[in-house]
């Protein structure tokens, strides 16, 4: 039996692309909803919410999807910190998953960032830098995934937001051993690209992944949704989906 699928931001990039393989997963976009749409006239008849909307629309989902108790997937990104923390309280009542990127590979990007992080510390002498690249389109920035790829390097070296400079101009002066670059770029028709670089004295290491269809991030999002549905409830992440731990 299809898992019937209401799915928020339906005429957006992501909405489209989910849409076009939702049945080869044994999935059906049951209700698509978007800008002008009322969620609430198709929810009850849903197995599983997906929200690939705008940041500001996913607040009042969520909460509808707890009203109804309803599993949810969110790909949405670039939330203020109070829409952060409400949707975090609502996962105390319906398991929910959130992620800036669903694609295996970026997944697999966190994975090993975490990894190579425990060993090119703080006391490494090596400087961490995240560089992403996507569409002309983009909205927010730097990326949902890049802002996870920054939470790492921040967890590993115990650093804070102050430590994270985005972008560089002027007279910054010499860079801090604390220091986090950020750079995002944003240009034609680029799906995403993500590089974590590790600059040390005469040697660099960097970890790049480079999407070229949408699609691979749409095949994660109907993953995480009939996995989602098997859960208790609880905040996870795509990791958790696909079983990596660091």
């Amino acid at each position: 039996m299809s898992l019937k699928i209401l799915l928020s931001g339906a005429r957006g990039r992501m909405g489209k692309a989910i849409h076009s393989i939702a049945s080869e997963h044994d999935c059906e976009i049951s209700f698509p909803v978007d800008l002008g749409d009322n969620p609430e006239e198709g929810i009850e008849d849903c197995d599983v919410v997906i929200d690939f909307s705008l940041r500001d629309a996913t607040r009042s989902l969520a909460m509808l999807a707890k009203k109804y108790n309803k599993p949810m997937v969110i790909g949405t990104t670039g939330h203020e910190k109070d829409d952060r923390t409400t949707i975090e309280e609502l996962s105390s009542s319906i398991p929910m998953v959130w992620a800036g990127n669903f694609s295996t590979g970026v997944n697999l990007l966190f994975f090993l960032t975490q990894q190579a992080a425990k060993v090119l510390d703080l006391n490494s002498g090596f400087d961490p830098e995240v560089i992403e690249m996507h569409h002309r389109l983009k909205k927010d920035a730097p990326s949902g995934t890049a802002d996870r790829l920054l939470e790492i390097l921040k967890d590993s070296r115990n650093a804070n937001e102050q430590d994270i400079s985005h972008g560089r101009e002027g007279m910054p002066g010499e860079r801090k051993a604390s220091e986090i670059g950020s750079h995002a770029l944003r240009g034609g028709d680029v799906v995403g690209e993500h590089t974590v670089m590790f600059a040390g004295i005469g040697e660099r290491i960097e970890l790049t992944h480079r999407a070229t269809d949408r699609i691979i991030f749409a095949a994660g999002a109907l993953k995480a949704a009939k996995w989602v549905t098997k859960q208790p409830p609880k905040l996870y992440s795509m990791q958790d989906v696909l079983g990596l731990t660091a």
